[in-house]
């Protein structure tokens, strides 16, 4: 009778489609070895900007070894140095240290590339480097010199460095990478199957004034008098390296909702094709490096890099919601979008992702001080009566409310809504443990987007209405538009694309509203990409007389 039952209950329970967390458990290797990388210098490389007669380099390192896979599709180890300006003698001294490399050795190559954010960045040459074994008794490479190869470089850098040689003398055609690769010895533990990045902590934050004038999105920066802050339109999103292992039972797929995902990650149709190109593009376009890009980095998880975050989410002011992705190797992906972040395609976080098929974990999360930890019982009440009052106030702005820089009194609330992934909530002490221990003196407070889904949405629906007292909207609609290569933008092309908007608006009298300048910009591949998504194509503007 029991059995009859269940197969009754199994018979009714609706069929999940492929995805979501994966319990495949990780294959057995021992444990191997931690080396650090430091990418030193570069001498003689080609000039890619002929306006300068320099270039902006930068490195990208990827490191593979011979060790078991759960998945294919697992991603290999990346690593990127700042970006260099205007030098072809670039001095980075970057460090990067990777745990359980095995003793069978490893292959590292190095792409050097000119940053060129208005167009696609000209890769400058490669360096391959392998080793064939590691062992307590390795010396190591000490500050070695690499050739650059030449093969898949910008012929055009190459080609001007020829004339640049043929006029000087001195010039010669070959460039060369420094390196340092020192063993550390024996990586602690039993478990040696996954390479990971132990630190340091690097992050980067990444600034589109354009996306944020379309968005309508605010931040506020001192001014030089000293005076009032100056609020400027800005669209934020920032990466930081964790220290790793992330947790191995943070093993997340994408979840086959729709017909079309799986082309989608995998790029086996036109169709697919077509989006995992445009996911790219726009991951590119939000996490974009340019001359506004900032960088930094600590060396092992501290109070002060706590402080750092708390920057970065700007200590509970404004009323702000983030999206958020963790990958396999610890690098945490946010930008603040919420529930406001509308999306016209596809997920946020394939976007956030670079539409990688596996992630450790993904949702949103919010940041809320906790003022009950900072006065007294009558003290508290009248301070959060006087930010009450200040919030609602329009004469007075949040950024007039002092804030605290201790992250003892902040409190991180993270989810698992993400429906590109699905993470299971079973997961969610693991990731409070990891992020506790990469954010020190901050409480983190993780709940599920369905068991806690009302106490989700009350805390939610407060940070949207703070964010509508302080006057700050999110209305951002990613598409697949001709917004490249439009990061770095000033202010008098901001007050250009509002006069494009007024010359263009038609005699319809729609009010410029941050939507409906995205929709105009992005109309061009509308029925392109709708018909990447539904594969029916549709007139766009047709029935408008």
């Amino acid at each position: 009778m029991g059995d009859a039952q269940d197969m009754h209950h199994i018979a009714l329970t609706p069929k999940q489609p492929p995805g979501g967390f994966d319990s495949t458990p990780v294959p057995y290797a021992p444990p191997g070895y931690t080396l650090k990388f430091t990418f030193h210098r570069a001498s003689n490389l080609p000039i890619a900007d002929i306006s300068t007669l320099s270039a902006d380099p930068f490195v990208v390192a990827c490191l593979t070894a011979d060790l078991p896979r759960r998945h294919k599709q697992d991603p290999d180890l990346i690593f990127r140095t700042p970006t260099v300006r205007r030098d072809v003698n670039p001095i980075w001294e970057c460090e990067w240290i990777v745990a359980n490399v095995p003793a069978s050795g490893f292959e590292l190559k190095c792409r050097l590339y000119d940053e060129d954010p208005v167009d696609r960045d000209d890769r400058l040459g490669n360096v391959k480097i392998s080793v064939s074994s590691i062992s307590d008794k390795w010396t190591g490479i000490t500050n070695q010199s690499y050739r650059v190869r030449k093969r898949m470089g910008s012929k055009r850098a190459y080609a001007f460095k020829s004339i640049v040689a043929a006029c000087f003398d001195e010039q010669h055609l070959n460039a060369n990478l420094f390196l340092s690769v020192e063993c550390l010895g024996k990586t602690p533990g039993n478990e040696g199957s996954r390479m990971y990045t132990i630190g340091p902590n690097f992050w980067s934050k990444h600034f589109s004034p354009l996306i944020g004038r379309i968005a309508g999105t605010k931040d506020s920066a001192p001014s030089q008098d000293g005076k009032k802050p100056v609020t400027r339109y800005n669209f934020q999103a920032v990466q930081i390296q964790l220290k790793g292992p992330v947790p191995s039972s943070l093993y997340h797929r994408y979840v086959e909702f729709k017909p079309f995902v799986e082309g989608m990650f995998t790029s086996q149709s036109i169709r697919g094709r077509i989006l995992n190109h445009a996911l790219h593009h726009q991951h590119v376009q939000i996490y974009n490096f340019d001359r506004s890009t900032v960088y930094g980095l600590f060396p092992a998880p501290s109070h002060q890099l706590t402080q750092q975050f708390l920057e970065f989410v700007h200590y509970d002011m404004g009323g702000r919601v983030f999206t958020y992705v963790i990958t396999l190797d610890g690098q945490w992906r946010f930008t603040e979008t919420g529930k406001e972040f509308g999306i016209d395609m596809l997920s946020k976080h394939t976007m956030h992702s670079n539409v990688s098929i596996y992630v450790a974990y993904a949702g949103e999360f919010l940041v809320r001080r906790q003022n009950q930890k900072r006065h007294s019982r009558s003290s508290r009440r009248r301070s959060a009566e006087d930010s009450i009052q200040r919030d609602a106030s329009p004469a007075c702005s949040e950024a007039a409310v002092p804030i605290s820089t201790d992250p003892t009194e902040y409190e991180l609330v993270i989810d698992n809504d993400s429906g590109t992934y699905r993470p299971n909530a079973k997961c969610l002490p693991e990731l409070k443990e990891f992020l506790s221990a990469n954010l020190p003196d901050l409480q983190v407070t993780t709940l599920d987007c369905q068991e806690d889904a009302e106490r989700l949405a009350q805390l939610k629906s407060e940070q949207r209405d703070r964010k509508v007292r302080s006057g700050r909207r999110m209305a951002f609609i990613q598409r697949t538009s001709s917004l490249s290569s439009l990061s770095s933008i000033s202010s008098s092309d901001e007050e250009d694309l509002d006069e494009y908007w007024r010359q263009t608006s038609g005699a319809d009298g729609e009010p410029a509203t941050p939507m409906r300048r995205l929709r105009r910009i992005g109309s061009p591949k509308k029925q392109l990409m709708s018909w990447a998504e539904s594969g029916n194509v549709k007139l766009v503007g047709a029935g408008r007389g």
